[in-house]
């Protein structure tokens, strides 16, 4: 008699690593104590481990088994054959969401790894182990006056910590425009008209009139104080708020996602599962700013749960201080934006740092041209680069890639759904489930949905349904294998004489170009047309191109109302404080730059 031989896929560690198999005897007395314990979301009962018999092939996460559609897929187990043709898909998982704040979070991490490098910082030349490690809390740094006022007042912040300055930005001075009465508060304590919340400015750095220093802060606390805030914290609830993270602010003005300590903890902690933190040391380069999700949840949050250790190379965004940091520091794992990597590729003296220590990376903001990912392999070694999407309403990741995953999968999507986690496509103007593989507006609902956008009634109801859908903004569409590919922004969406046209499609064109280092399409105004397309390119170092080379090399090759009518070739583009590319100031940019 055949012997049939059934997948199971089970622990923490097989979410990044690979499946086992078993026989069929002990699978089935797996399934029915699995049953028994039965595996709960907060949502909702979910299924047990699904079973999977007589499968053809061998799965690895790069390689899918045949999956037509996309249904309940368990995301720690290989793929199933759900029976249904339509854009909905559900992380299923038999591991559990954690019930915990981020206090006892950082508490376990202490006491599991007390003399562990938790953080480096390298400018300052600070290094402190778990048991050393204390909170900060932080606003976006390269905030101009008022954003710096919104955003204080909108969270009626009632104490600033800060510098006196940071790169151009000079705090001590911005904070006296908006709060005059700084200069005549000796005690440091003040009462201010535009922002009747605040009452003091704690500086870091230096001892001014009007402010704390820190210092004092420290030495004012009394056993009696720690006892209070000991208190304090038996009361928190993990669903209870955390964090108000500001949107990056590319669509308008920044709103405030508020999130839970469940929200964050759990993304940090399945994320991590992912990216295989659970079963090897990671000394990971972070280049990118806490005040961001990817610093705080992915980073910091994943440090917490996992034991990883940050390197931060310095204060602000620096490619060659990151190489130097992955070179001294011998970082096997990096984070970053599509444009943090190409920035590190560019070095002229790249070849001169030793990248021996690199083994795999983390991907997240925008698509990664193919000429990019095979560059990361070839002169970073980075050899298993992850890529994820998310949004900071979301905590942030709900996509995130397989480190094994081929080229092309890692170049067109942004992974598999992550645990827990449900997403559908549907039609923009009707709000039905789209078929399979049809492009449609993402929506996430799961555990990782913010609480509301900060004192927004309006703008949390305009973003979540009332099933407590998240509308992403997104267009993306799913393939059987329950890969996600993301098309472009509604707000991005081109309309050429009634034609929509998603960007990131010809974004993604143009990067094979071999001069081309970055590119970015836009819509800009045309009286005929209603919109044009508008391509902006920044070439790779010593390359010279024309207009015509660019439309010419795509001729032929897409659609003709998609090849770009104007080519504009710049420096930089305007980017937002986290490393995201500003399309509405870059086409402010170019219609000025264009006289329309």
């Amino acid at each position: 008699m055949q012997n049939i031989i059934n997948w199971v896929l089970f622990s923490e560690l097989t979410e990044a690593m690979s499946a086992v198999w078993i026989s069929s005897s002990l699978l089935r007395s797996r399934a029915a104590h699995l049953r028994q314990l039965s595996v709960f979301s907060r949502r909702a009962v979910l299924q047990p481990l699904q079973v999977v018999s007589s499968l053809q092939k061998t799965w690895t996460p790069g390689n899918p088994t045949r999956l037509w559609c996309c249904r309940s897929l368990h995301v720690d187990s290989p793929p199933m054959v759900p029976g249904q043709s339509f854009s909905y898909v559900h992380g299923a998982s038999s591991v559990s969401l954690l019930g915990q704040t981020v206090g006892q979070s950082l508490q376990a991490a202490a006491d599991r790894w007390p003399h562990r490098e938790a953080l480096v910082f390298l400018q300052d030349g600070v290094r402190k182990t778990f048991s050393q490690f204390q909170e900060d809390v932080s606003i976006n740094p390269a905030y101009q006056l008022k954003e710096l006022e919104y955003t204080l007042g909108k969270v009626q912040c009632k104490a600033v910590v800060c510098p006196t300055q940071f790169k151009t930005q000079r705090f001590c001075d911005m904070l006296r425009q908006i709060c005059p009465e700084m200069d005549t508060a000796e005690s440091g304590v003040f009462r201010s008209s535009r922002l009747p919340d605040l009452c003091m400015v704690i500086v870091t750095d230096s001892r001014q009139t009007g402010t704390v220093h820190v210092e004092d802060v420290v030495q004012a606390g009394s056993r009696q104080n720690q006892q209070e805030l000991q208190d304090l914290q038996t009361k928190l609830s993990f669903d209870d708020p955390i964090n108000i993270q500001f949107t990056s602010g590319t669509t308008g003005r920044p709103k405030g996602a508020t999130l839970s300590h469940h929200n964050i903890v759990n993304n940090s902690y399945f994320v991590g599962l992912r990216l295989g933190f659970n079963w090897r040391p990671i000394r990971a380069c972070v280049p990118v700013p806490l005040y961001h999700c990817m610093g705080s949840v992915v980073g910091a949050m994943c440090m917490a749960l996992h034991g990883i250790t940050l390197v931060f190379p310095s204060a602000g965004y620096d490619s060659r201080a990151n190489l130097e940091a992955i070179q001294n520091e011998r970082c096997n794992f990096l984070y970053g934006t599509p444009t943090m990597y190409i920035d590190m590729l560019g070095q002229p003296d790249l070849h001169k740092y030793d990248l021996s220590s690199v083994e795999s990376g983390f991907m997240s903001g925008s698509l990664c041209p193919p000429e990019v990912m095979r560059k990361l392999k070839t002169d970073m070694n980075v050899n298993d680069m992850i890529i994820g999407y998310g949004t900071t309403e979301n905590s942030p990741v709900t996509f995130l890639g397989f480190p094994r995953d081929n080229e092309e999968l890692k170049t067109e999507t942004v992974g598999r759904i992550l645990n827990h986690t449900e997403a559908k496509v549907v039609d923009v103007s009707s709000g039905e489930v789209v078929p399979l593989g049809d492009p449609g507006e993402l929506l996430i609902r799961a555990y990782s949905v913010m609480l509301a956008y900060w004192d927004d009634p309006d703008k949390t109801s305009e973003a979540i349904t009332k099933d407590r859908w998240y509308r992403t903004g997104d267009i993306a569409s799913l393939d059987r294998f329950g890969y996600c590919r993301i098309v472009g922004r509604i707000k991005d969406m081109i309309i050429r004489g009634g034609e929509n046209i998603y960007p990131a499609e010809i974004e993604q064109f143009l990067h094979t170009h071999p001069k081309v280092q970055e590119a970015q399409v836009i819509g800009v105004r045309d009286e005929r047309m209603g919109e044009q397309v508008c391509a902006c390119i920044r070439l790779k170092e010593g390359q010279d191109c024309s207009r015509e080379e660019i439309r010419d090399f795509c001729k032929g090759q897409i659609s003709h109302f998609k090849i770009p009518h104007y080519v504009v070739f710049v420096d930089i583009f305007p980017l937002t404080g986290s490393g995201k590319i500003q399309k509405i100031k870059l086409r402010e940019e170019m219609e000025k730059k264009l006289g329309l």
